[in-house]
């Protein structure tokens, strides 16, 4: 309820929302003492409805004023008619369940009078000849609209959106992981990791893996969000670690790796772009694998969003885990597999880290190769693991602090993002 004082008058006001019809009954309830009000106290009016419809005031003096239009009513804009009403949605949609929900060019095929009459004589549907013709003419299209409202209430998917740049995509060649040669060192497989814990609202953490198909060589850079300019200055910080040359990159169909940036910058520096097939996640096997071994089991599925973790999740991955991932984690490649008696048998190579594969490989120069040398030979892997596992320690102890600012790292006994219950007397903690 709103009070007007006018002259010793009170004017109450009831309004319960404040929608477009409601805010016309209130105006107009105004003007009539409005327009017999004198300019001071057409200025109290024109303040009190300002607070009450939240609009501007020289909308309001054109609302208020004798000839304005709040009276008149808009005459009702006549729809027209929907060819395919609700008497062809619901006989498309006892024929879509019939035919097992096919898309709308399967069930398209299925529209032939010949199948429509068997169905009409075994009283399967029942059917006007107005109906009949409809579902004659209608095109593929037309029956994936009408047909959308029963796939969203069965829960099924939504027909896919359309890409958001085709003509890029059908610029860049698909390509699947038995494709790639394995033996050529600089085919780079990428993918983004996101740490939003289980909200993706707001903005959050990502990581963007780099991993190397012939040798495993690993380089990881995280950034907030996953945009195409933050996905560019990734990609160009990790190939400036890696002490190789890249030959080709090959991504999903994210449009944050789709996009004209990163495109053009793998056509200057004379890189090939492939993409993988979507929803194929085979296609990009090798960065899946370590997704899970240098990112998921280091890091954890914590939600990171502030600046301090970013700063941490960079520093471990620029140091520490580069380091002791390349130089000391031994992984092993497919040689071949073959299906006996309905089982598959794999047969895999000697394990080995990926500085080892690069440093038999006769496509690295003598100069990286004694660079490499020099880095192994000051590292000690031991201070590594207690580096990697105090940064994740304070990693862990930031996202407690931003949930609870106040206690922060005061609690003795606390548990990490990977389920292990941990004491402040604690000394090394492992996460894998």
């Amino acid at each position: 309820m709103y009070i007007l004082i006018l002259n010793n008058k009170t004017i109450k006001i009831y309004i319960t929302m404040m929608n477009m019809e409601t805010r016309n009954e209130y105006l107009k309830e105004v003007r009539r003492n409005y327009l017999k009000a004198s300019r001071k106290e057409k200025s109290i009016i024109l303040s009190e409805a300002e607070k009450i419809t939240k609009m501007d005031r020289k909308t309001l003096i054109k609302k208020l004023k004798a000839e304005s239009n709040i009276d008149k009513r808009k005459e009702d804009k006549r729809k027209k008619p929907k060819y395919y009403d609700n008497e062809v949605k619901a006989a498309l949609e006892k024929l879509w369940e019939i035919f097992d929900f096919p898309c709308g060019k399967r069930l398209k095929s299925n529209l032939k009078p010949e199948i429509l009459s068997m169905l009409l004589r075994e009283g399967e549907i029942c059917l006007s000849d107005k109906v009949m013709t409809k579902l004659l003419k209608i095109s593929p299209p037309s029956i994936d609209r009408c047909l959308e409202h029963a796939r969203k209430t069965r829960g099924m998917n939504v027909l896919k959106k359309s890409k958001s740049n085709p003509l890029l995509f059908d610029m860049i060649l698909t390509k699947t992981s038995s494709e790639f040669d394995r033996t050529v060192i600089g085919n780079i497989e990428m993918d983004h990791v996101e740490h939003c814990g289980s909200n993706k609202g707001g903005n959050y953490v990502c990581s963007l893996s780099n991993v190397d198909v012939a040798s495993g060589w690993f380089e990881g850079e995280a950034m907030i969000n996953m945009g195409q300019e933050k996905t560019h200055k990734g990609i160009k910080r990790a190939r400036q670690r890696m002490p190789f040359n890249w030959k080709e990159m090959h991504p999903d169909n994210g449009t944050s790796f789709i996009n004209d940036m990163v495109y053009r910058y793998a056509k200057e520096e004379g890189i090939e772009f492939t993409r993988s097939r979507p929803y194929k996640k085979n296609d990009n096997c090798w960065v899946e694998q370590n997704n899970r071994t240098h990112i998921r089991r280091m890091i954890g599925i914590l939600r990171y969003d502030t600046k301090k973790e970013l700063d941490i999740i960079n520093d471990l991955y620029r140091n520490e885990i580069r380091l002791y991932k390349n130089f000391f984690c031994p992984c092993m490649k497919l040689i071949s597999k073959e299906r006996i008696d309905g089982k598959m048998h794999k047969e895999y190579d000697e394990p080995k880290t990926p500085y080892e594969r690069l440093m038999e490989s006769n496509q690295i120069n003598d100069e990286k190769k004694m660079k490499l040398r020099k880095i192994y030979e000051s590292l000690n892997p031991a201070e590594l693991k207690r580096n990697i596992d105090r940064k994740i320690m304070n990693l862990y102890n930031a996202y407690k602090e931003k949930k609870n600012p106040k206690k922060g790292s005061e609690n003795s006994k606390k548990e990490n993002g990977f389920g292990i219950i941990l004491n402040d007397s604690t000394k090394v903690i492992s996460v894998s």
